[in-house]
């Protein structure tokens, strides 16, 4: 058995699939989870896990003893619910990394994983590099890109090893497809299922690359195992294939032998328009490569939402702002 890992968010659907690759690789995997948006049956048998809240160190503190590396995976990863709900997603995001740094310093940890997001990156010209100085838009861009900044400083000055993993648009089995606010592609296949067209926020011309969580997954690893990789922020995912939002719809209906009707509400605010990133820092130092193609992933999700029975949304969280602005599929529960 090699070092113990901890793995943060692993009821989650990220965070469930880092845990499966680490006890394949061999570690004795610990886990945490607040359960906000984890199921129990997502963990993986093998794991440790205690129900813990990331932002409570006094909760997992004697969990982390012995651990050598962390893959910190939860958070709060409602990019367009966090213009209506920023408190929830800063406390979730930016104050739980907090905390776990302070811990994970105190521990002796020697190595942290930081997943972000590419909403980082905002509205600067695509594909995103690694290089470019983030202007992140909504309050969960910021927050991820303020995590990323505390990863920086808090690691750097306590000396803890660190890598920084930039994901986008993951999909694959696990993620959850009855969240109302978030995974466009698992929500459209909800309702492609239950019979009901796909919603497209503004015109559907947004542009995409969708990353499946296999291609991810054996990227994060590597940042956490690889000695010759330390002090690095990475995209994870293709940057081939992008894919506008309306063609996603019509590749769903597609493979699930729907009818494509879609139906079109008004744009969300703050969405950014084209948001794709440039993978060949992955390439380089990881040896990425896109392994699992944008039908084959989704044909894989229809599949296992299938199995696992669609169901109706649950608005599980509360909208703190309610406006005029404030989306209503949302506001009268329209998903």
């Amino acid at each position: 058995m090699k070092e113990p890992v901890l793995v943060t968010g692993v009821a989650g659907f990220l965070g469930s699939h880092v845990a499966d690759e680490l006890l394949a690789a061999g570690f004795e995997v610990r886990g945490i989870d607040n359960m906000l948006d984890g199921f129990k049956e997502n963990i993986p048998r093998g794991v440790s896990f205690r129900e813990a809240d990331c932002r409570r160190i006094d909760e997992y503190l004697d969990l982390l003893r012995g651990v050598g590396i962390v893959f910190h995976c939860a958070a709060a990863p409602y990019e367009g619910l966090s213009v209506f709900a920023p408190f929830l997603v800063h406390e979730h995001t930016t104050s739980a990394t907090v905390a776990l740094l302070s811990a994970a310093v105190r521990s002796g940890v020697r190595r942290f994983v930081h997943c972000s997001s590419m909403s980082r990156y905002g509205n600067l010209v695509p594909p995103f590099t690694e290089d470019q100085t983030p202007q992140p838009l909504t309050p969960y861009g910021i927050a991820k890109y303020a995590a990323d900044l505390q990863v920086a400083a808090i690691a750097g000055v306590h000396g803890m090893e660190h890598n920084i993993a930039v994901p986008h648009n993951i999909i694959g089995p696990r993620q959850r497809f009855d969240d109302p606010y978030r995974n466009v592609a698992a929500i459209m296949i909800n309702r492609v299922l239950r019979g009901l067209p796909p919603v497209i926020y503004g015109d559907g011309s947004q542009l995409r690359c969708f990353s499946f969580v296999s291609d991810v997954v054996s990227c994060l690893t590597k940042l956490g195992t690889d000695p010759e990789v330390c002090g690095e922020i990475v995209n994870v995912g293709p940057d081939e294939g992008e894919v506008t939002v309306l063609r996603l719809a019509e590749l769903i209906c597609e493979i699930t032998g729907m009818p494509f009707d879609p139906i079109f509400v008004a744009a969300r605010p703050l969405e950014v328009h084209h948001a794709t990133c440039s993978s060949d820092k992955a390439r380089r130092l990881l040896g990425y490569r896109t392994k699992v193609g944008l039908r084959e992933g989704l044909t894989g999700m229809v599949e296992w939402i299938a199995r696992m029975g669609p169901r109706e949304f649950d608005y599980n969280l509360e909208l703190e702002i309610v406006t005029e602005r404030t989306p209503a599929t949302w506001t009268r529960r329209l998903i």
